[in-house]
Parts: structure tokens; sequence; C-alpha cells
């Protein structure tokens, strides 16, 4: 038995080897490789907290309007709604409910949620505008780039549920579509939206780094 077990922990060592060194790689194979950011144009920043990524859109520009989606009567203080900045992000709902903070973090969940779930949350923070810093990064993208972005972002929505208390005054939870693994991670799903914006981004981005490194 001690011999099995041995073989069994060296085999799933040797399995999240193989998938941070895929992981790696994908990060560094560029899509859309002829895009460069444009002079002037709309202004959109990426975050991170070091395990996950968001993406913190405008409320209002290129004629969208995060308000009529993301709106006041969802946030347990409505005066937050009066920032003018949303972010975005995407991941597993019990991993999303079940850990407020990082410490909470529980190896039956983030083994489940590898494993995959169909149940999906958009998470939204009413937010002022970044200062771009070592977890905050810039990006400006063209009118029909933000659009592009705004309706991959709108898609991911499910709809037609109400809103899920968020982690403070400021935030709150929708549910989404889309299936979560160990493929396509909360950092994926920031890779996918910005590749479909047309941004130059890794093929495959499950880390924070294999975002954070393009901008």
């Amino acid at each position: 038995m001690a011999r099995v077990a041995k073989m069994a922990a060296a085999a799933l060592a040797a399995l999240l080897a193989l998938y941070a060194v895929a992981g790696l790689v994908g990060g560094l194979i560029p899509s859309n490789p002829g895009w460069r950011p444009p002079a002037a144009g709309i202004t959109i920043y990426v975050e991170t907290n070091g395990v996950h990524t968001g993406l913190v859109l405008p409320k209002r520009a290129a004629g969208v309007d995060w308000r009529v989606r993301a709106t006041a009567r969802d946030l347990r203080d409505r005066r937050y709604a009066e920032y003018d900045h949303v972010v975005f992000g995407w991941g597993e709902r019990a991993f999303y409910l079940e850990t407020p903070t990082w410490a909470e973090v529980k190896a039956k969940t983030v083994l489940a949620a590898a494993v995959g779930s169909d149940r999906t949350l958009v998470h939204v923070e009413h937010v002022p505008r970044p200062r771009p810093g070592a977890d905050v990064r810039a990006i400006v993208l063209r009118p029909a780039e933000y659009r592009r972005l705004a309706a991959f972002i709108a898609g991911t929505f499910a709809g037609g549920g109400s809103a899920l208390p968020g982690y403070s005054r400021n935030d709150a939870f929708y549910e989404a579509r889309g299936r979560y693994d160990a493929v396509r991670t909360c950092n994926a799903w920031t890779g996918e939206a910005l590749r479909h914006a047309g941004v130059r981004i890794g093929i495959w981005t499950p880390f924070p780094v294999t975002v954070m490194r393009w901008f």
C-alpha cells in the first residue's frame, strides 16, 4: 500500500508539473500577434490579487452602459454605485462563495473546481478608476475592440436570476454561463475575453502571470 501511495503521489506531482509547464508555454505563445494599442482610445485595466485576474472597465464608454446590468440595487450600499468603473471576474460558484478570503481556501473546493463545474458566477465590483502599478495594468483599446470585449463579458451573464450578495458593500455575484475546470480557469477567461476583443495575449492563460506579462 505504501508503494502504491508513493506511485500515486509521484504521478500526481508529474501531472501538476506538466500542467504548470503547459500553462506557462501557452501563456508565451501570442494570439492576435499584430495587435498594438492605439495612441488614444478607451482605457481599461487588468488587475490581479496574485491568484485571480479581473477586467476593470469604465461604466460608460463607446455606447456601452454597464449601469443597466450592474445596478445600484444589487449592492449592500448603493452609494458605491457612484463609482465610475466596474471590475468583472468569472469563476466557479462554490469557490467564489466559500472563499471570501484566500485564507479560507479548502483543498476539496479547489479540487472540485479543477475537475469541472457548470455552476459559475460573474463577480462585479464597483470601484473608482484604478491607478496602474505592479498589480494593475492599463490597456488602451479602440472603440470597436472595447465593444467586442463588452459583448463577450455581457454574454457571460446567464441572465434571469437575481444578484447574490458579494464579499463587501460594493460588489455582487451574478449567475454565469460557461464551464469552469483546470483548463478554463478564471484567468483563462480573462485571456479569452481579451483575445475576443482582438488584443495580443497568450493563446492559453490559466495563471495570473500568463495574463499580466503582456501588459
